[in-house]
């Protein structure tokens, strides 16, 4: 049946009354339920690329190298010149492998805080700071913009960096167990 006296069944709060459970109030815990976990995903997401980023480099001995092919030394004398603060660049030339492994174990840092939710909002700063850095070094070039990924990922950190781990995550875990004490 529908019309007024299904209309009049929902409660004032929203959640359906008696009469229309099933109809109202079921979407509004879906939408709920939604909302609740909406950054899971993305969280997903980031943690486990920058976990394989991360692996990645520290997998290939070719990018510890100052020089060669598929080196991080190589990598940023090529973008020097392209990039938005050359500075940058220039202060990670002068030890290229400490600023690979400074990269590569920053992602891991970031990708396992984010996948468990470990400080969730602190590594969503790393995550944001790291994109940024290559952003602006890295694939500052690219043309247009929005063809490179460091931007991409750079805006995919900022809900995560507003919001925090909220659910599955260490964070609540510990916040609850400070809650009960």
């Amino acid at each position: 049946m529908t019309g007024h006296a299904d209309r009049t069944d929902r409660t004032a709060d929203g959640t359906g009354g008696e009469g229309s459970a099933g109809r109202f109030g079921g979407l509004d815990r879906w939408k709920a339920l939604g909302s609740r976990y909406a950054l899971l995903p993305l969280r997903l997401f980031l943690g486990i690329t920058f976990i394989y980023a991360a692996f990645d480099k520290l997998t290939d001995s070719a990018f510890f190298a100052d020089t060669g092919t598929g080196s991080i030394g190589e990598m940023m004398t090529g973008v020097r010149d392209s990039s938005a603060i050359p500075a940058l660049v220039d202060l990670a030339l002068k030890n290229p492998a400490g600023f690979g492994y400074a990269i590569a174990f920053g992602e891991l840092a970031v990708g396992i805080g984010t996948l468990v939710g470990l400080f969730g909002r602190v590594a969503a700063l790393g995550g944001a700071l790291i994109s940024l850095s290559l952003w602006l070094t890295v694939s500052w070039q690219v043309n247009p913009y929005y063809l490179g990924n460091d931007l991409a990922y750079l805006m995919a950190w900022l809900p995560l960096l507003l919001a925090g781990a909220s659910v599955l995550s260490l964070d609540r875990l510990l916040a609850e167990r400070r809650r009960t004490r």
